[in-house]
């Protein structure tokens, strides 16, 4: 199952004079929700897809109309009936109310990012999970530690702590859906804790728990040049600069 959570406020947009939810936003002739879920285009046939909202009375049938222009076969739109402590719940809340299997895997992304032409590594079809990663500067993303200078298994993963030149893409997949929940399911325990050292519930540091568990999880590492991202309103113009002709 491929997962797009979607369920945030967009405050920084509205904030700067955006009228609109941030996925709704035009870009390249079509919407940013649009431009991000073509990441995985060659998907649309095959798997599922999953999208989480908040409970606003368009945010449903906007999915539903751009997954009918893209073409996605299979998908569902859960709405969440109230905020949450960060992405990682979000995506746990929705998956309840998806009939996702114990032993379906989950791919997670993020639905303000654009990665062309995504295809699943080989190098992660026996880990138990993977993140995808870039090497780029600043302390705004999520990183992973590698265990070794050769070899790409994962020894530590951080949020907003740079512990490596290794930044995450936001794009998190989990071999079965319950060592997910269950790793989420344990920092929602000790929620307060958890926001007191991460800021929120984020995805990355959840593996962690399973690395001290002795399961193996695994980075592929892109180029920058590979990912578009568009969450904060600087980014989303500097999307736009690089198409002036098409906005």
């Amino acid at each position: 199952m491929i997962i797009l959570p979607m369920a945030g406020r967009s405050r920084r947009f509205y904030e700067a004079g955006f009228t609109c939810p941030k996925y709704e936003l035009p870009l390249d002739g079509q919407s940013l929700f649009a431009a991000c879920a073509r990441s995985f285009e060659h998907y649309f046939d095959t798997e599922r897809f999953l999208f989480v909202c908040r409970d606003d009375a368009n945010a449903v049938d906007f999915v539903d109309g751009e997954c009918a222009r893209l073409g996605i076969a299979d998908h569902r739109v859960v709405r969440l009936r109230r905020d949450t402590c960060g992405q990682a719940e979000s995506v746990l809340l929705g998956l309840q109310d998806s009939g996702c299997g114990a032993n379906e895997s989950l791919l997670i992304f993020n639905i303000d990012t654009i990665r062309q032409g995504y295809r699943f590594p080989a190098a992660a079809d026996f880990a138990d999970g993977y993140l995808e990663v870039f090497r780029g500067p600043g302390t705004h993303w999520s990183f992973v530690q590698p265990s070794a200078a050769f070899g790409t298994r994962v020894a530590q993963t951080s949020e907003k702590q740079r512990i490596s030149p290794l930044c995450c893409t936001g794009l998190y997949y989990f071999a079965r859906a319950t060592d997910f929940a269950d790793v989420c399911g344990a920092a929602l325990s000790e929620a307060d804790a958890y926001r007191q050292r991460w800021g929120e519930l984020y995805i990355a540091p959840l593996y962690n728990a399973m690395l001290a568990e002795g399961r193996r999880v695994v980075y592929h590492e892109i180029t920058r040049e590979q990912v578009r991202f568009a969450g904060t309103p600087d980014e989303y113009r500097g999307l736009l600069a690089e198409r002036p002709a098409l906005c």
